[in-house]
């Protein structure tokens, strides 16, 4: 799920102050701690083979994020893709990879134990 900035509710809009929400977006039930991450990919970059071996071979932590710039697609076990670009909010669920369009940098949230295991797992795949 992605939204652009433009298309977030407008909830407050007073001289100074504009804050926009999006209810609904994504949830966090039985989930402990969450962990902050700032993420760079350079264009063309497609972590697919990095996530072999996990559950699903795919991601299986949900994130909330923001894209500072670029353009990333979430690619979903389902078959489905989706693209978020600069500026947009975006949820994915548990079952995706991502594939960099251009060069990006995100700003994610995410349950700390689930995405360190992902993690964990790419780092060894990469011999770090």
């Amino acid at each position: 799920m992605r939204i652009a900035k433009d298309d977030i509710p407008v909830r407050i809009d007073v001289p100074g102050a504009t804050a926009r929400q999006q209810s609904d977006f994504g949830d966090v039930s039985g989930y402990g701690k969450l962990g902050a991450e700032y993420f760079s990919f350079g264009a063309g970059t497609d972590i697919t083979e990095l996530l072999h071996g996990l559950a699903g071979d795919s991601c299986q932590s949900p994130h909330w994020g923001y894209v500072v710039d670029g353009a990333i697609t979430a690619l979903y076990s389902d078959g489905s893709t989706e693209t978020s670009r600069t500026g947009d909010l975006f949820y994915w669920p548990p079952g995706h990879s991502v594939r960099a369009e251009e060069d990006t940098n995100i700003v994610m949230f995410s349950p700390q134990v689930e995405h360190c295991a992902v993690i964990d797992h790419i780092r060894k795949k990469v011999g770090q």
